[in-house]
């Protein structure tokens, strides 16, 4: 009988699971991946196939900018909604981490917060915009409150996720050693559950960004969604780009910080690449 011949996997760049990247090439490809829908961008607008109503050429949109910049309020609208997004972000860590704990930790408290997170999770935050109005006014508090309850409950829900996939085994290795009920939270499930809490913040930080522009219709004077808003109604589709552009530009940056503190407080959960 023929012998069987062993199948041996051939080597790859691309294709290779979790066997190694060259770290040349990831600063390449992201490259590759920004300036592909610039060019599209710059086709469609410079040839003309698309109205600068509608899709004002990169140069429009950067002198655009630029105006704003000399004019003074583009600093004011990043640090107005600086402000906003980072207060909003902080409240919702500060209440959905722990909630999310507890809920993983304890049957009780997800028994008793399961419910009612896994409902208003699904309630579309832009139907609380009247609500907020009558409860806390026209001030900054409201901005505040919509971009919290935009991302507070996902928080809750996914630390909880990632405290329940911590092995029952681990759990009970602890106890037989002697460890009491606080020694286990603090002790193995907290750190245990570390780099998820990161991964969760890190996600939701995005989404608070993206419920800015639904805080800035209460009644904002100032801030990239609220000039979001304004050029919309005037056709200042150069300015709406803009605007776009820095707070991609800013979550790109709050990306890599978050990156980066991961690695320099948590370098046990980073995964190596060569």
């Amino acid at each position: 009988m023929p012998s069987s011949k062993k199948r041996y996997l051939e080597p790859s760049v691309f294709w290779s699971i979790r066997q190694g990247f060259p770290l040349w090439l990831r600063p390449t490809l992201t490259l590759v991946a920004l300036a592909i829908p610039l060019l599209l961008w710059s086709v469609l607008s410079y040839g003309g196939y698309v109205g600068d109503a509608f899709l004002p050429t990169p140069t429009a949109v950067l002198a655009a900018g630029w105006e704003m910049l000399q004019a003074g309020s583009l600093t004011t609208d990043i640090l107005a909604s600086s402000g906003r997004v980072m207060a909003g972000f902080a409240l919702a860590a500060l209440i959905g981490v722990p909630m999310g704990i507890a809920m993983g930790t304890f049957y009780s408290m997800d028994s008793l917060f399961g419910g009612f997170v896994g409902t208003v999770r699904y309630m579309p935050i832009a139907a609380f915009t009247p609500l907020m109005i009558i409860w806390a006014g026209i001030d900054e508090l409201p901005k505040v409150l919509i971009i919290f309850l935009g991302i507070v409950f996902y928080n809750a829900i996914m630390v909880a996720d990632g405290v329940k996939f911590i092995p029952n085994e681990t759990l009970n290795v602890a106890y037989t050693l002697g460890a009491t009920r606080r020694d286990v939270l603090f002790r193995v499930i907290l750190p245990a559950t570390l780099p998820n809490i990161f991964d969760a913040l890190r996600v939701n930080v995005a989404g608070a960004w993206n419920f800015l522009v639904i805080s800035e219709l209460l009644a904002a004077e100032s801030g990239l969604g609220y000039t979001i808003m304004r050029s919309q109604r005037t056709l200042q589709t150069d300015k709406v780009l803009f605007c776009i552009l820095v707070i991609g530009c800013i979550g790109l940056l709050t990306d890599w910080a978050f990156k980066l503190a991961f690695r320099l407080w948590l370098p046990w959960a980073e995964p190596t690449a060569s």
